[in-house]
């Protein structure tokens, strides 16, 4: 490993859109050091440093592989990239963190679990929704039987940056972004919740999906808009799920409920400091509060009651994870290259069910971590 004679976590960015702002701004928060960024191009990449405050840019992916300094890579590029860039990361002695999905491909994917674990090195995805300390609160309940028997879930996420057909992105693109964009998008972090929460796989569906204009910006489109999923988890209860980017007025609302013998649970990320909990003679609503909490949701909690938290804290407490799991430590709940592969899994089984109009089982690889 890359970091074994330096206790110090230093990490060095590969792309620099988005994705590259919130990893830079999160790692600082965590405390982490950045020794550097590579963009598209030596130019591109000295522009990116510029705006984020990063000191250096790097040239070329050899000169960020070789430098010594650097523990982890985070690949931050479009999808297609990714499980190249991760292979040539992990076979330099680097631990990785790669934006979902590990790969366009499930093969791909579990490829690289299998390739981190065999190597010691650390694979990373940021499933971070798990890290806001509500869904850690439902995650406790689940497990301390609160909820009773899991009968039914439902959940949705649904955005609306794609709703006009002038709108368009490289991820509309099968070349760039891969055979599946709103679920293999934000659809595997809606499973991932479902599967986090619950503590059970899904291990069969059926689907539907829809693309909702033929073309954009004068390119023909292939890859859906919206995804319907009816599933079943591993004790027969029964899920549904929607996915859209194509619906007016939702900017990123991700909500997930579950349903069991003794309540209910409810969590939305756009109002991430509340649980919502329903029983047969009423309701009511947990707020994040510190002191009342579990203590997985507490270890997660950085602010004191009354001191909102949302999605850039869960970044925040994604990233300190996987420093403390680079330094040898194992941080509970932490999603890894696993994780990322289970996604690609259940991506192509959308996509299967989809074309063939069919239920069909959902694998369930063994991975080495």
């Amino acid at each position: 490993m890359s970091n074994v004679n330096n206790p110090r976590v230093v990490a060095a960015l590969i792309g620099s859109g988005f994705m590259g702002g919130v990893h830079a701004r999160a790692l600082r928060a965590a405390g982490i050091e950045i020794a550097g960024i590579l963009s598209s191009s030596p130019e591109r990449s000295r522009q990116a440093a510029q705006e984020l405050g990063i000191a250096r840019s790097y040239e070329t992916l050899d000169e960020l592989l070789s430098d010594a300094a650097v523990s982890v890579v985070h690949v931050l590029t479009p999808n297609s990239s990714h499980a190249e860039l991760v292979q040539q990361a992990l076979d330099a002695g680097k631990h990785v963190v790669c934006e979902k999905p590990l790969a366009t491909s499930a093969a791909l994917a579990t490829g690289l679990a299998e390739h981190a674990g065999q190597l010691g090195l650390i694979g990373a995805v940021p499933f971070v929704y798990r890290y806001h300390p509500m869904v850690r609160e439902a995650k406790s309940r689940v497990d301390s039987g609160n909820l009773g028997t899991i009968l039914s879930i439902k959940g949705e996420y649904l955005q609306d940056w794609l709703l006009n057909q002038h709108d368009t992105n490289w991820r509309v693109s099968q070349d760039q972004g891969g055979a599946s964009r709103a679920f293999a998008d934000i659809g595997i972090h809606l499973c991932d919740l479902v599967e986090f929460i619950s503590g059970q796989r899904i291990v069969r569906l059926v689907s539907s999906v829809q693309t909702a204009y033929p073309e954009r910006a004068g390119r023909s489109v292939t890859t859906e808009d919206v995804a319907m999923v009816i599933a079943k988890l591993e004790s027969g209860a029964m899920v549904s799920l929607m996915v859209s980017q194509v619906a007016a007025g939702h900017k990123n609302a991700l909500k997930v409920e579950l349903h069991g013998s003794a309540e209910s649970l409810r969590f939305e990320q756009e109002n991430p400091e509340q649980l919502w909990v329903g029983l047969k003679d009423g309701s009511k609503t947990l707020m994040r509060d510190p002191t009342l909490l579990s203590p997985e949701a507490r270890r997660l909690t950085n602010l004191p009651a009354g001191h909102p938290e949302g999605y850039f804290d869960a970044f925040v407490s994604f990233m300190r994870d996987v420093a403390e799991a680079v330094l040898n430590a194992e941080p509970s709940g932490m999603p890894t290259f696993s994780d990322g592969a289970r996604a690609a899994v259940l991506t192509e089984a959308v996509l299967q069910s989809a074309s063939q109009g069919a239920w069909v089982d959902v694998a369930s690889p063994s991975l080495v971590d």
